[in-house]
C-alpha cells in the first residue's frame, strides 16, 4: 500500500510538517523575546526604584548635614557667656542679672510655659530663665518692634515647641533672641539670623538641661 501514495501527498506532508516547525521556531522566538523584554522591563523598574530610593537618601542626607551646618555654624553678632560663671542655684528671692534680658543665671524653682507659648505682658525674669536652663528660645521685644515683626515671630513661636516670647520694656535691642549662655540682637524679624539661632539654640547643645519639661509651668495670669 505504501507504494501507491501520490508523490503529491508525500510532499504536501513535508510542507505541513516544514509549516509546523516554523510556527514552533516563531513561538520559541516570540517567547524569548517576550522574557527578555519582561527582563528588561523588571530590571528598568528595579534600577529606577534603586535610584529614587538613592535619591531620596541622598536628599534626607543633605537636609541633615544642613541642619547640622546650621547648628554647628555661628550666628553672626550673637554675644555668648560662659556657662561657667552663670548660676544655677534654685532661689525664691531676686536676682540682678548682669544683662538684660537675662540669659541664665539663678532662678526661681518654677520655669515659665514655653512649649510656643507667646505672653501678651512682661513676665517674670526669675522663672523665663529656668525655661532657658531647659532649653528654650526666649524672644523679646520692646515698644519700637512693629507690630508686623511682632505677628511674624509671633507665629513661628506658636508652633515651635521649647520657645516663649514677651515684651520687656527696658531692653535696649528692639528684638532680642536669647538661650542659656547666648543672646542676639535683630531690628527686624526678617533677619535670616533669627531661623538660625532657632535652628542652633532651640535644646541645642548649650542647653544644661536638655528634654526638661516646658509645660507645667507658670503660666501667664
Amino acid at each position: 500500500m505504501a507504494g501507491n501514495i501520490p508523490p503529491q501527498y508525500n510532499a504536501r506532508q513535508a510542507r505541513i510538517a516544514e509549516m509546523r516547525r516554523a510556527e514552533q521556531s516563531r513561538d520559541r522566538r516570540n517567547k524569548a523575546i517576550a522574557i527578555t523584554v519582561s527582563a528588561a522591563v523588571a530590571a528598568a523598574l528595579v534600577g529606577f526604584g534603586a535610584w529614587v530610593m538613592i535619591d531620596q537618601q541622598e536628599k534626607k542626607q543633605e537636609k541633615k548635614d544642613a541642619e547640622t551646618a546650621a547648628r554647628t555654624a555661628p550666628v553672626t553678632g550673637e554675644q555668648s557667656w560662659d556657662a561657667k560663671t552663670l548660676g544655677r542655684n534654685h532661689v525664691e528671692t531676686p536676682v540682678k542679672y548682669p544683662m538684660n534680658p537675662p540669659v541664665g543665671g539663678d532662678h526661681h524653682p518654677r520655669w515659665m510655659n514655653c512649649n510656643g507659648d507667646v505672653y501678651k505682658n512682661a513676665i517674670p525674669e526669675v522663672n523665663a530663665v529656668h525655661s532657658l536652663e531647659h532649653g528654650a528660645v526666649w524672644v523679646t521685644y520692646n515698644e519700637k518692634a512693629a507690630k508686623a515683626d511682632l505677628d511674624k515671630l509671633a507665629a513661628t513661636v506658636s508652633k515651635t515647641p521649647y520657645t516663649l516670647m514677651s515684651p520687656v520694656k527696658e531692653q535696649s535691642g528692639t528684638i532680642v533672641l536669647s538661650a542659656w549662655g547666648r543672646q542676639l540682637t535683630v531690628d527686624s524679624a526678617s533677619d535670616a539670623r533669627v531661623a538660625q539661632f532657632f535652628t542652633k539654640y532651640v535644646q541645642g547643645t548649650q542647653t544644661p538641661e536638655p528634654g526638661a519639661a516646658c509645660t507645667n509651668g507658670l503660666a501667664e495670669k
